[in-house]
């Protein structure tokens, strides 16, 4: 259903009255005066008060990147004749200069490829897998000779974090099947704009500062084995600010090698002897032949149908199935009848999270190693069974796993691109934990994952660390069928945010009726608590925290029903869409609003 602009601007009113009272966001860039409180954005004159911008639209591609100039570069590669996997791919090797601060080809990747030849979506998991050269009584052995900033944690970074690296292999194997450039071609504008160099946007010049200041305090205390590489590759005369010129001469040339050598040149030649010598030079575990036995799978995508639209992820060991869960919880409620922005919604959507959550923190791990009841966690049964312990009056002070066995039938960047064929990419891709381990071997100019850290070291969890076995992952890319064709591309990255986010966007999308734009600059919700696939608990309801446009009468329902809230923190994700018309094929194409990106349709 669609939402009158009577009822978009009494909400409107409501949520930026109310929410002048709410803990302002922590940054340089709020506003105040003693007569109004918190400045708020200008009027539009059309749709929601809170959307920060139009959807872009166009009838031959478009593409959503977190950065202006890698979306330009998709672009410019649709225009040139390539196909939407073309686009994707030289987009996220632009995002890996651009944006260093949530992905590389130190990373992993997964992505959803409709094709409209098939008139079928493909997954691929572009995940790396753990060195073969060390146990886990090896890896617990020197974890616990490391001096981490916290008593009793674990190490995030440094080389015991350090998994294959999928991204380039996942690169070629979508080329092989899907795209028509060359990969030179493909790759040509990032390695001109790594030689030159490029001004550094606002958002990701604050996360390069944040890293920086965390990784030289790892570094000192001997977590990050060698930090000279990266400071030299990204951090030579500190931070960048923004406007600063940021160039990767480093990273120009191995993409340079890979644009002539293809993927072996980093798995089997050159890079991956780097690799192997620099692991080698500092103590690390990752060798050339853990490079060599690396290779991406094409595996099903997995769907549960909400209210007439089917929703799909990639399986495990990935997380999307816990956004399926989440949704398919929801399909039991009246999410209309709730209302927007209200206590009653966000109170469901928090209970739907809690009990999906449990089961990921039980259950996620890699199929090849632990048998996951993958289809039993998205059965309808199971899932109403779980709908059914959600109490709409108030919060469970505890929830838990289910027992899916009964019904088994057998920081991060997102982007996506379509073309004129209608084939629609959804790929994500990322180093895990802020820029990555810290580490970046002699001369390649990309840092390694820290992607390892997702592993438990318990030994009765399914995602306990072995040698060449997959972590549990958090990237998830999202994708929504309707009557067999094409709708939307989406996600939302952002660790254990991207379910809710991702939730998120489908209820206001299809519950409140807003565009892929607005959809996406809603307020949104993050609750923190519960069990974790890492290990660990925290009892309890745990901590919801919310952005400053909910009103305040959401914010007191909330409280009232037993949620402890927070106010907002600047973690709420960053999410990319494109959705096609089944009838004209026009795309309507959204960037985030809390990050630096754009959208572009021609």
């Amino acid at each position: 259903m669609r939402i009158s602009r009577y009822f978009w601007q009494k909400i409107s009113s409501c949520a930026f009255a109310g929410s002048i009272a709410l803990a302002p966001l922590q940054s340089v860039h709020a506003q105040t005066s003693p007569q109004n409180g918190i400045v708020r954005p200008g009027d539009r004159i059309a749709g929601p008060a809170f959307a920060t911008r139009s959807p872009t639209y166009g009838m031959n591609g478009a593409a959503a990147t977190a950065h202006p100039i890698a979306t330009q570069i998709a672009i410019d590669t649709l225009k040139q004749g390539g196909t939407a996997v073309d686009a994707a791919i030289a987009a996220n090797a632009a995002l890996g200069l651009l944006e260093p601060t949530g992905n590389g080809i130190g990373g992993d990747l997964f992505a959803l490829i409709w094709d409209p030849k098939t008139q079928k979506l493909y997954g691929i998991n572009g995940s790396g897998r753990a060195p073969m050269g060390m146990s886990l009584a090896d890896r617990a052995a020197r974890e616990a000779k490391i001096k981490t900033r916290v008593p009793g944690s674990r190490p995030s970074f440094g080389s015991l974090t350090v998994t294959v690296p999928g991204a380039v292999d996942a690169w070629f194997s979508m080329h092989s099947r899907f795209g028509k450039l060359p990969m030179a071609k493909v790759l040509a504008p990032t390695i001109a704009y790594a030689e030159a160099g490029t001004p550094v946007p606002p958002i990701i010049a604050h996360y390069m500062a944040s890293n920086f200041r965390r990784l030289e305090e790892r570094a000192k205390a001997g977590e990050v084995e060698e930090f000279d590489n990266a400071r030299k590759t990204y951090f030579a005369n500190g931070a960048h600010k923004a406007g600063e010129v940021f160039k990767n001469p480093d990273l120009a040339k191995t993409l340079s090698l890979i644009a002539r050598g293809g993927r072996d040149a980093y798995y089997k030649g050159p890079i991956a002897q780097k690799i192997d010598a620099y692991m080698r030079r500092i103590g690390g575990p990752l060798r050339a032949s853990d490079l060599a036995a690396h290779q991406s799978e094409w595996v099903e995508p997995i769907s549960v149908s909400y209210r007439g639209y089917d929703v799909w992820q990639l399986p495990p060991n990935s997380q999307g199935v816990t956004t399926l869960q989440m949704l398919g919880i929801l399909n039991q409620f009246d999410m209309a009848a709730a209302g927007f922005g209200t206590a009653e919604s966000l109170h469901l959507q928090l209970e739907a999270k809690r009990l999906a959550f449990e089961d990921r923190a039980k259950f996620l791990a890699d199929p090849a190693s632990a048998k996951v009841p993958t289809k039993g966690l998205i059965d309808p049964a199971y899932l109403k069974s779980r709908a059914a312990q959600i109490d709409p009056r108030k919060a469970t002070v505890e929830v838990s796993a289910g027992d899916p066995s009964q019904f088994e039938k057998g920081d991060t960047t997102f982007l996506v691109t379509s073309d004129s064929s209608g084939m629609m990419v959804a790929l994500i891709q990322s180093n895990y934990r802020g820029m990555g381990s810290g580490l970046v071997a002699d001369g390649l100019g990309f840092m390694f994952q820290n992607r390892g850290e997702a592993f438990s070291l318990d030994p009765a969890s399914p995602n306990v660390y072995a040698p060449g076995k997959r972590p549990f992952h958090t990237i998830i890319p999202g994708f929504i069928t309707k009557d067999n064709q094409a709708f939307m591309a989406f996600g939302v990255m952002g660790g254990a945010m991207q379910p809710q986010g991702q939730t998120q966007i489908v209820v206001n999308m299809i519950d409140y009726g807003l565009d892929t734009q607005s959809a996406g600059d809603a307020p949104r919700w993050r609750h923190e608590g519960g069990c974790e696939p890492e290990g660990g608990c925290k009892p309890g309801l745990g901590r919801v925290a919310l952005e400053s446009g909910y009103p305040e009468a959401t914010r007191a329902g909330l409280v009232e029903k037993g949620w402890t809230v927070s106010g907002a923190d600047g973690d709420f994700g960053g999410y990319q869409a494109i959705k096609r018309d089944p009838k004209t094929g026009a795309y309507e194409a959204a960037t985030e609003s809390r990050k630096d990106g754009t959208a572009l349709a021609y």
